[in-house]
């Protein structure tokens, strides 16, 4: 019993430092990958100079890619991995559903839609960046209303109305992809669509800082209570849970981070459906240890795609396409082993 004990001890002393070893690792190996190479030395110079009085001797040009390019790109690209990551766990749990995405409530096309109008009547960044998140949020709330006007299963009606919710404002992009100029607007559109994290920098990380970190400590503080919804209605209100109002509270969080995370990226996929499923084959199906696992799982994920973005060819390649290529073919060896170990 002992023996079963330490190794069950071992074991998660084990995956807990290498989930979080491996976005730090990532974190500052990032900053030495792009077509201006940087020297590990060079990046620790720039950081701790900023803080420690110190005579680094570096030339400004490393301080303005490591401080003004390189951070805000990489803070960016862990935010939203771990933002889509947990949102899609959550909403898996909450609507138990494995293959329910962050953006099953109509958030990313909804946000897609408030980033074209932003985009079409050539709206700064910063209004583009808020219009989505604006919109993103206006979708799910849409969405929930429906839900409430209509009879039937509460859970499926919802699904089902977040399906036609996102079909309506995937049509409006779509006339305003008609309506757009052909030589400048629209390229710009369908290359924000894509998703992509090139345009990213301090400004765009300090809006969504807020919103993020209230999503993330609610749903790390209610994990237990997604275990609990997972179980179905029933069993959750025999236990003393109000599933009505945990569910919007589960749904009110997830908007948040999905609708920041697309405000700032785009769209992009397969994130928040692939990276639960890879967490739940490493921690187990247990919300208090799978959301944890998800935030560091999808850093470390979506921060890995844009390094190859930005690296891999002279142009730069929209992380949603590179997202898909891999997403997909993970997701079909999920389904091949059979994997049912998601609640």
């Amino acid at each position: 019993m002992n023996r079963r004990i330490n190794r069950e001890t071992i074991r998660n002393i084990s995956l807990t430092t290498i989930l979080i070893s491996f976005p730090i690792l990532l974190f500052f190996g990032s900053f030495m990958i792009g077509r201006y190479p940087v020297s590990p030395t060079d990046v620790i110079l720039a950081i701790v100079s900023v803080f420690v009085p110190i005579n680094a001797n570096l030339d400004s040009t490393v301080y303005t890619v490591v401080w003004d390019i390189r951070l805000p790109r990489i803070i960016a690209a862990m935010i939203v991995g771990a933002a889509l990551s947990i949102s899609g766990a959550s909403f898996q749990g909450t609507f138990q559903n494995p293959l329910v995405s962050p953006d099953i409530l109509g958030v990313s096309s909804g946000a897609g839609f408030g980033a074209a109008i932003a985009i079409l009547f050539s709206f700064s960044a910063v209004m583009i960046q808020t219009t989505a998140f604006l919109f993103g949020l206006v979708a799910v709330i849409l969405t929930y209303s429906l839900s409430k006007r209509l009879r039937g299963n509460n859970i499926l009606v919802m699904v089902l109305g977040g399906i036609a919710i996102a079909a309506l404002f995937s049509a409006f992009i779509s006339c305003i992809k008609y309506l757009a100029d052909p030589d400048s607007k629209l390229p710009e559109i369908v290359y924000w669509l894509m998703g992509s994290l090139s345009a990213v920098n301090s400004n765009s990380v300090l809006m969504i800082i807020g919103p993020t970190l209230i999503g993330f400590a609610a749903l790390l503080l209610i994990g237990w209570r997604i275990n609990v919804l997972s179980m179905g209605d029933d069993e959750a209100r025999a236990l003393g849970v109000n599933t009505e109002k945990m569910r919007l509270l589960v749904i009110f969080c997830c908007t948040l981070l999905t609708a920041s995370a697309v405000s700032i990226s785009g769209i992009i996929g397969w994130v928040g459906l692939v990276v639960p499923h890879a967490a739940r084959m490493i921690v187990g199906p247990d919300h208090r240890k799978l959301l944890p696992a998800c935030i560091s799982l999808g850093a470390t994920f979506l921060l890995l795609v844009d390094d190859v973005c930005r690296t891999a060819t002279s142009i730069e390649t929209p992380l949603g396409i590179l997202t898909a290529i891999i997403g997909a073919p993970v997701f079909i060896y999920l389904l091949q082993k059979g994997y049912e170990g998601w609640s």
